[in-house]
Order: structure tokens, then C-alpha cells, then sequence
């Protein structure tokens, strides 16, 4: 009787340790452990991210960290971190976090356009994936990978086509860079390059004008015949006089690209740079911004018309007023003079 007993408490005391073990099993790593109140949360591990740090930034959005650190150790995550974008969603328990953790890292959407330089781009790609803008730039500005794959420092920037891309936010700049180039090629597909050679232009020269294009009007529907201006010019053996590059120049010399120049003064068209399209008929040596696609294509698919001349319509802002011949264009001009001096606008 004594022995039953015996054997009755510790069968008791088998049940009791059996159902503290689950009940702390089931909390530990089967229960809820989110506090965050959207339908998601995102974790970035960067890949020097040590686990305190991947710690502290989950802090905010587990309820228990004790737990969670408690199965992060059993299962070996704290050892074997992972870098990326990760998503959490609301309810999970810590097992399904660290199994997301460890090997369901989420692409991000990378967006760039109107980059006015490389440093501008490094800048704006830098705010979307791990590397920092300085380490892209210097990607960017490799001398042996530029020269490898047929670009200078002043064509570097059309390289990199403006558009949306899917990424992995641990993404390195090298890879980065490659993905670019990829795309590229892809951009300047046999349609393209046959457009380009028809107007006996080169991929870079495209960009270059494309670049000047965006910059003389942000109405895409105007493009084709903007560009279209500037292609009669160049095909005629014209200087091809756009402001745009006038500014750019005047920018390059001070080494300051945040400076607004709303009007170019006479003065102006006399600044020596290779970039200035009023001293030299050569395109200019890269281009003065990242041209969308649309001006692109606008400069591949031109308009074709009789056009030499355009200037800022006053009567319709944001358009222009195109023109044959010089008196035509003259009388154009004249009345944008009158409306810009009287906006006072002087620089």
C-alpha cells in the first residue's frame, strides 16, 4: 500500500511537471508575442548587426524579450543571424519570428529619377538599401569598372536608368551596381539601339540630349517635339543654344548644384565648359541630369517638323511657343522677355 502510494504521487507529480513544461512550452515559443498594433512590422538586420542589436530593435515589437531570447538561444538564431528585410505580422509567437528571421528575407521596391548627379543617385538609393551613399559612390566612380564596361566619370550617370526596381535591402554596392548595368542592356534593347543608330546617335549621345530635354519641360507630351528641335539643330551642324547646359556649367564651376538659376543672363553664354552648347557644337560630354525614359524615348522617337527654335510660352506656363525662323522665334522671345521682367525675375 505504501509503495502504491509512493508511485501515485510521483505519477501525480510526472502529470504536474509534464503540464508546467508544456504550459511553458506553449508560452514560450506557441504563444502570440507581438505588440505592435499594425497588420505588420519591419525588421532590418544589417550584416555587421550583432544579436544585442537585433535585440534592441525588436524590443518594441515583441511583448515578452525574455522569451523570445529563450527560444532565439535554443534554436541558435543568436549565432546565426541573418541580414535583410524581414516582416513580422501581427500574432506571430516566437518561433514563427525566428524562423521568418532566418531565412524569409523580403525584397524592397527601389525608386530613383531627376538624380543630378552621382551623388544625388548614391544619396537617394543609400535612404532604400544597407550600403551608405559613400560606398555607393564609389562604386559608382570606379575608374577599372567604368573603363571595363565602356563608361567615363561624365557618362557614368547614364548607366543608371530611372525606374522601379525589386532589391534586397542587404543588397552590397557592387551588387547594386551590377544589377544596374544589367539593366541597362536590358533598357538598350535591339528596338532602341536601332532607333538610335537611325538618327546616328550612340546610346550615351541619347542620354545626353535626353538629359537637356528633361530639362526644357517637364510636359511629357511636349517632349518629342522639344526633342525634335534639338535634333534639327544638331543634324544641321547648329550649336544646339539649350540653357540647360548653361546652367549646368555655371553649377560645375562654383561646385555648387543646389544654387536656383531661374534666367540665364548674356553674360552666361560666355562661360568656357565643355558643357556650354552656346560656345561649342559638340554634345556636351555626359549628361547635365538623369533623363526619365520618357525624354529618352522622346529623343529616339522625335518629332519630326521644321522647328528651330522654342521659348517659354507666358500664356501657357509650363509650355513653350516653337518656331521656324529666327523673326518668328524673335517676336516669341521678345514677348517672354516683357512677362519674365515683369515677374521680376532677374536671376
Amino acid at each position: 500500500m505504501y509503495i502504491k502510494k509512493i508511485l501515485v504521487i510521483i505519477a501525480v507529480l510526472g502529470v504536474v511537471a509534464i503540464g508546467i513544461f508544456s504550459y511553458f512550452i506553449y508560452n514560450t515559443i506557441f504563444s502570440p508575442n507581438t505588440q505592435f498594433t499594425t497588420e505588420q512590422a519591419s525588421v532590418y538586420v544589417s550584416s555587421e548587426d550583432t544579436y544585442q542589436e537585433v535585440l534592441e530593435q525588436l524590443k518594441p515589437l515583441v511583448k515578452d524579450l525574455s522569451d523570445f531570447d529563450q527560444v532565439a538561444r535554443r534554436k541558435g538564431y543568436n549565432v546565426h543571424l541573418k541580414a535583410g528585410r524581414f516582416i513580422l505580422k501581427k500574432g506571430m509567437n516566437n518561433n514563427e519570428i525566428i524562423n521568418t528571421l532566418r531565412s524569409k528575407n523580403e525584397p524592397v521596391s527601389v525608386i530613383f529619377n531627376n538624380q543630378e548627379r552621382l551623388e544625388n543617385l548614391a544619396g537617394r538609393v543609400a535612404q532604400q538599401i544597407e550600403p551608405d551613399s559613400l560606398t555607393l559612390l564609389t562604386m559608382m566612380q570606379d575608374p577599372v569598372f567604368l573603363k571595363e564596361n565602356d563608361f567615363s566619370p561624365e557618362t557614368a550617370l547614364s548607366m543608371y536608368i530611372p525606374n522601379q526596381y525589386e532589391l534586397y535591402w542587404n543588397t552590397s554596392a557592387e551588387a547594386f551596381r551590377a544589377r544596374m548595368l544589367k539593366e541597362y542592356h536590358r533598357f538598350w534593347n535591339t528596338s532602341r539601339l536601332e532607333q538610335a543608330k537611325k538618327i546616328n546617335l550612340s546610346p550615351k549621345e541619347v542620354s545626353v540630349v535626353a538629359s537637356i530635354v528633361q530639362k526644357e519641360t517637364a510636359k511629357v507630351e511636349e517632349r518629342k517635339r522639344v526633342a525634335g528641335v534639338y535634333m534639327n539643330r544638331h543634324k544641321n551642324g547648329w550649336k544646339l543654344d539649350a540653357d540647360p547646359t548653361v546652367i549646368y556649367a555655371i553649377k560645375k564651376a562654383n561646385n555648387d548644384f543646389d544654387t536656383v538659376i531661374k534666367r540665364v543672363l548674356y553674360k552666361d553664354l560666355e562661360i568656357e565648359s565643355p558643357y556650354n552648347t552656346y560656345r561649342n557644337k559638340e554634345l556636351p560630354p555626359g549628361p547635365i541630369a538623369m533623363p526619365d525614359i520618357s525624354s529618352i524615348d522622346a529623343v529616339l522617337q522625335n518629332e519630326d517638323h521644321d522647328y528651330f527654335y522654342f521659348v517659354a510660352n507666358p500664356e501657357n506656363p509650363g509650355y513653350h511657343k516653337f518656331a521656324k525662323t529666327l523673326r518668328q522665334h524673335n517676336n516669341n522671345r521678345q514677348a517672354y522677355v516683357r512677362w519674365i521682367n515683369k515677374m521680376g525675375i532677374n536671376r
